[in-house]
């Protein structure tokens, strides 16, 4: 099996269950947080649906530079209708990035840095793991505490919540 095809499979996996959970979003409470240091369910909700994005990155930048390739601008979806397509967009140009990969591509190195200092450097296959798959789900499991916290029924991710038995 290519390692995109793993890739690919376990994307599309996640990708249903980070989908039930933003359909539980409650975006008339958009606003809401746990904290003044917390971002809002609504911002934390559009970080989930998009921060899949980082697949293209890995893909298409080598050598990544926070102070030359970041110019991301924070945004909260509104409506849970811009949401799920914020979702969907990211996770159709995560799945043609990954689908366009070779082997070879997975085995080059991804650097992440902040002008000279370096954070890490990785190979672009350990990359999509940590930085965009753990990520993601870091943010899917912050969700389901705010949901929690808001009394809203939170569904199960890899079995039964709580919620559902």
């Amino acid at each position: 099996m290519a390692i995109k095809d793993a890739f690919i499979a376990e994307l599309k996996h996640e990708a249903s269950l980070t989908k039930k959970m933003l359909e539980r979003v409650p975006m008339d409470k958009k606003d809401w947080k746990p904290h003044e240091k917390s971002m809002t369910i609504g911002r934390v909700a559009t970080h989930l649906a998009e921060n899949i994005r980082w697949i293209a990155d890995i893909r298409h930048i080598d050598d990544f530079d926070f102070m030359k390739n970041y110019n991301f601008k924070p945004h909260t979806a509104t409506t849970q209708e811009e949401l799920q397509q914020i979702f969907q967009t990211h996770l159709d140009n995560a799945i043609n990035d990954l689908s366009a990969m070779s082997d070879e591509d997975f085995n080059n190195n991804w650097t992440v840095r902040r002008g000279e200092q370096v954070m890490f450097s990785t190979p672009k296959k350990v990359a999509i793991r940590g930085w965009a798959f753990s990520h993601h789900i870091h943010h899917r499991g912050q969700l389901s505490v705010y949901l929690r916290l808001l009394d809203v029924p939170v569904p199960g991710m890899y079995g039964p919540s709580a919620d559902e038995r």
